[in-house]
């Protein structure tokens, strides 16, 4: 079982992002830095106890939950930037990026207008998790992954996650998810998105 320690990564950067307060993204950072924590605890636990006993079970599967809980957070706040910026914005990573990217979107959906739809439709479904872009060779899916742990389409490459788990938007917009499926696309930065093809 893993023993690498894992250290937080910094998004401060994002404080100020219009259509999420800082009170809503502080609590969330603390929240993914809690994920950090319980991957190094349960690496360390991990160590001292017997292998193939009911508790070793128990770590392992615990600990999948927790690593996909730090991946998908890290994830999800890397694909977003502190200010609007917009799939046609001409500061997109390269034209070839953006013309592959425009090409699997209109190949899996028939268009970026549909894909966005199929994807807020996704995020405004009734529970928590997460809903993902992903990639698998030349065709592009949105996913729905309940919790952390179930969902994920196996040797799919994420592009673009976006949390819809309650502590995402609730203190700023209560019960209104589509409200912040609006902010959060105002908010995606579109160049990593391209960057993770």
């Amino acid at each position: 079982m893993e023993t690498k320690t894992y250290s937080p990564q910094d998004f401060k950067h994002l404080l100020g992002m219009p259509g999420m307060s800082d009170a809503l993204l502080t609590n969330h950072f603390t929240l993914y830095e809690g994920y950090v924590k319980n991957v190094n605890a349960i690496g360390e636990r991990a160590q001292t106890i017997e292998p193939g006993t009911p508790e070793s079970a128990e770590l392992r599967r615990r600990f999948g939950w927790e690593w996909n809980g730090m991946r998908l957070h890290e994830l999800y706040f890397g694909n977003m930037r502190n200010g609007e910026l917009g799939m046609k914005n001409e500061e997109l990573v390269t034209r070839e990026r953006r013309e592959k990217l425009q090409r699997l979107i209109n190949a899996s959906f028939g268009s970026l207008e549909a894909w966005e739809k199929d994807f807020r439709t996704a995020g405004a479904m009734r529970g928590i998790g997460w809903v993902a872009l992903v990639e698998d060779k030349e065709r592009l899916f949105n996913i729905w992954i309940n919790e952390h742990d179930a969902g994920n389409l196996v040797g799919t490459k994420p592009l673009l996650i976006m949390d819809v788990f309650e502590h995402a938007f609730m203190l700023d917009y209560g019960l209104k998810r589509a409200d912040y499926i609006e902010a959060f696309f105002k908010a995606i930065d579109w160049e990593v998105v391209e960057g993770r093809l």
